[in-house]
């Protein structure tokens, strides 16, 4: 029997709770705990003051003892003052980041996949932003600011698993309510095409067993038939990892296509040095 541990982790650009600081070591530290043989971030700086001008993902890759990894960025820009961002004054030359694109790029902030095993190929897709803010509870602030959308995005890898190829695509979908829905079911039709078995990691912004109850419900006619030409994804883990002190809400999920039923060995919330959720982890056999 081989075991597979995947891992999704909203690190929150590594700010650990008790101090406010975001320096690329206690970044270091938590990745090496977490020890996961493939893991999809969330909120992950490059090059941004806040967390010591670090390439966030390269960090995290070099303390799992990653062997492929890519960043792809949601947004080119700087963190403003009360929230959303300050966009970059040019436009960027690229969206995707890896090994080979070490110090290019100014200042971004966006998701990233990291591996252990080898890496066949990739494939990035962007989601613009919902036109509209939201009152938040943002870390670090009192009460409630209105915080607004951002692009959202996904990026898919095809790796060499340990019976043959495997899809994981790693996402964080939108805040905003039906956005998100709409993101999710688009990532199962866009994604059809990859080999399967398949993973689906990520912050979903959605609680609970709602984002199962979006990819399983069944519809008739044109709608039904468009359903059927996407994955459809069964939920591996159901954990809360909401807020990392005290979990009571599962934001982050780990969704899997084409597994037996009894993949699952354990799936737990691991609380790190960084971020206010949990890492949710999952051991597969395979």
């Amino acid at each position: 029997m081989t075991v597979l541990r995947v891992a999704t982790f909203n690190l929150l650009h590594g700010m650990a709770l008790d101090d406010g600081s975001a320096g690329p070591g206690r970044l270091a530290e938590a990745m090496a705990e977490l020890d996961a043989d493939i893991v999809a971030l969330q909120e992950v700086d490059r090059h941004q003051e806040r967390s010591g001008g670090v390439d966030q993902a390269a960090v995290a890759a070099r303390a799992l003892g990653a062997r492929a990894w890519r960043f792809l960025a949601a947004v080119h820009g700087v963190p403003a003052p009360v929230s959303g961002w300050l966009p970059e004054p040019e436009a960027p030359v690229r969206h995707v980041y890896g090994p080979e694109h070490d110090g290019e790029g100014g200042p971004s902030y966006g998701i990233a996949l990291l591996s252990r095993l080898p890496v066949r190929r990739w494939r990035a897709r962007r989601f613009p932003a919902a036109p509209l803010s939201l009152p938040l509870r943002v870390q670090g602030r009192p009460g409630l600011t209105r915080v607004p959308d951002e692009p959202r995005s996904v990026l898919a890898a095809v790796v060499d698993g340990p019976t043959g190829p495997l899809t994981v695509l790693a996402a964080h979908l939108s805040f905003v309510p039906g956005w998100n829905v709409s993101q999710l079911a688009r990532i199962g039709r866009s994604s059809a095409d990859l080999p399967r078995p398949q993973l689906l990691l990520g912050d979903f912004n959605l609680p609970g067993r709602v984002p199962q109850a979006v990819v399983g419900r069944r519809e008739r006619g044109a709608a039904g038939r468009a359903r059927r030409r996407q994955v459809r994804w069964r939920s591996l883990a159901r954990v809360p990892t909401y807020p990392s002190y005290r979990p009571r809400v599962q934001f982050d999920h780990v969704f899997g296509h084409g597994f037996g039923p009894d993949v699952v060995l354990k799936s737990e919330a691991v609380r790190l040095g960084v971020s206010d959720h949990c890492a949710l982890v999952v051991d597969l056999r395979l």
